[in-house]
């Protein structure tokens, strides 16, 4: 049996949007920047759960985009901007692994991060297939 190695996929996702223009002055990673308060232009990039199914030999990450912003407005506009940027993954090559489809599980909503009162958040959930290149 061949070893499995599967892709970082919040990388994947985060060095595929940290490379469009549509996100030009938006913070994109898979873990909060320093001094994080909730109101700076951020996407945060995370494995959610999702399943490897054996037989197709595809990986079914779901993937939180956690788009934070002081305002609601601009926070919506950023989210809008990143879902339409992560749809077209599909086809993407990263390291040995193939995003061969991206679906979204759940759109953009509006969940107000609590201990972070001062920021506005929206949260999409993307469910991507990804198999060996």
């Amino acid at each position: 049996m061949a070893v499995l190695n599967f892709p970082d996929v919040e990388m994947l996702v985060v060095d595929f949007l940290k490379n469009r223009t549509e996100m030009s002055g938006v913070t994109i990673d898979n873990r909060p920047p320093a001094g994080f308060d909730g109101t700076q232009k951020t996407v945060l990039v995370s494995r959610a759960g999702g399943a490897w199914v054996d037989d197709l030999a595809l990986d079914h990450p779901l993937v939180d985009l956690e788009v934070y912003a002081a305002d609601k407005t601009v926070a919506h506009g950023i989210s809008l901007a990143a879902r339409a940027c992560a749809v077209e993954l599909e086809g993407t090559t990263y390291g040995t692994a193939l995003v061969t489809d991206v679906a979204e599980a759940d759109g953009p909503r509006w969940l107000p991060d609590y201990n972070r009162p001062a920021s506005a958040r929206y949260l999409t959930t993307l469910r991507l297939s990804i198999s060996p290149a």
